[in-house]
């Protein structure tokens, strides 16, 4: 049977082939970061983090993918719908920049019925880190042979990340060459994600760029720069999920930034104009797309593509405590699943703190399933797709396979899996 007969419904049903060479993954490992025991850490400390399970989509689905995020891209250029959102939000998101913001990661569930974008992030992670499980991929079958990534495939890609980031210094600095880049967490080393810091960095340095991992602590601004480890800092790759700059340990991230002194990725305005949950009752609202000039067409991929959504008030807190099991209630800026609930799984005291405010009801959408075992023990994962898209433009795709309310990377058999394509 060849690539042509695969059918993506059947493939995540049936096949329980294991596609990951954990031989390949630890050399790859060796090579980016110069580590040889950095696999047997991530699988100490990480071990649901790499699924051996690949995951196919259809043509049909990845096309509609990319043809709600431009959609809604196109809404997000409008300048009735920034004043719109800007309006509500903080001082510092009505801060000019240039810049696009790196890795923009538009999350949907994929099933038999369509799809459904359950939200957008800005610092989305684990693009780098798909990157490496690219690499140690093998055909888990004939029918798969073809679609596995080559090395210079997963080199391209990785090198296009590299342009992305120059690129977002040259929108700000024409003509002048990036060499200095810090990627910021708080507590880096503690971070579940820290593993892609460390890819990130190598990757920096491979391409001619001074690249550090850093806590917030460990900046410093003075003369007019930002400073980490005596080095006059670039361009920051913002991994903090503190999207507004506002504790008081980012003050001098803030004053470097307000200041144009450097390049902030992703940056407090992406943040406000596109993952700021309370964005998408404006983009499901037929009403407040037709009032904004959104062409019939891109309005009837919103409304097709982007569950109801509204914020709990109130005056209809009891109706959707009535109706809570239809919905998934998340906070406002919310991420990483962090404080949201499906509605059938809420409490009396949990569903008080969404009644009190900063909660969307967000109408549910079921998750496409992946089976990893068969026979008497058959186990069925969740999943979703993220797509690791910049300036509009869809870069890559990956899933992330769990069971619970939403991703964890803490479930056996689960983790970030490659996402192929069927033909």
């Amino acid at each position: 049977m060849n690539t042509t007969h695969i059918n993506a419904d059947n493939f995540n049903r049936e096949c329980f082939c294991i596609s990951l060479d954990e031989q390949a993954l630890r050399r790859s490992m060796a090579a980016e970061i110069g580590d040889p025991a950095l696999f047997e850490w991530v699988q100490g400390r990480l071990p649901s983090l790499f699924s051996a399970r690949p995951v196919v989509l259809s043509q049909a689905q990845v096309q509609g993918m990319a043809q709600l995020i431009s959609a809604l891209e196109s809404v997000v250029a409008l300048p009735t719908y920034r004043e719109e959102v800007l309006s509500r939000s903080t001082p510092i998101a009505r801060h000019p920049t240039n810049a696009k913001s790196v890795f923009m990661g538009y999350d949907f569930h994929v099933n038999d019925a369509g799809l459904g974008l359950i939200e957008v992030n800005t610092n989305a992670g684990g693009a780098l880190l798909n990157a490496l499980l690219a690499r140690a991929q093998r055909a888990c079958c004939a029918e798969i042979e073809s679609l596995v990534p080559t090395k210079a495939q997963v080199d391209a890609l990785e090198a296009a990340w590299v342009a992305m980031f120059e690129r977002e210094w040259q929108l700000c600095h024409p003509g002048r060459p990036l060499r200095t880049v810090a990627i910021v967490d708080a507590s880096p080393e503690q971070q579940y994600l820290y593993p892609e810091f460390l890819l990130f960095q190598s990757l920096f340095k491979r391409h001619g760029v001074a690249a550090f991992v850093a806590d917030p602590a460990q900046l410093d601004w003075r003369d007019q720069q930002l400073w980490c480890e005596g080095v006059a800092i670039d361009l920051v790759y913002n991994r903090l999920t503190d999207f507004g700059l506002r504790e008081p340990q980012h003050a001098h991230l803030r004053e470097a930034y307000v200041q144009d002194a450097v390049v902030l990725t992703p940056h407090p305005q992406a943040h406000a104009l596109w993952a700021d949950k309370r964005n998408l009752t404006i983009l499901c609202n037929a009403n407040k797309l037709e009032a904004m000039g959104v062409p019939e067409a891109t309005q009837a991929v919103l409304l097709s593509g982007i569950p109801h959504t509204e914020v709990v008030t109130p005056a209809n807190a009891e109706r959707f405590w009535a109706e809570r099991k239809q919905f998934f209630f998340k906070p406002f800026a919310g991420y990483g699943g962090k404080a949201a609930y499906r509605g059938d799984k809420l409490t009396q005291r949990v569903w008080a703190e969404i009644a009190a405010g900063g909660y969307i009801a967000q109408a549910w959408v079921a998750p496409g399933e992946r089976t990893i075992a068969g026979g008497d023990s058959a186990q069925v994962l969740k999943f979703d797709v993220r797509n690791y898209v910049y300036d509009g433009q869809v870069q890559s795709l990956a899933a992330r396979l769990y069971q619970g309310q939403t991703t964890n990377f803490r479930t056996p058999g689960g983790g970030f899996s490659p996402v192929y394509v069927a033909p």
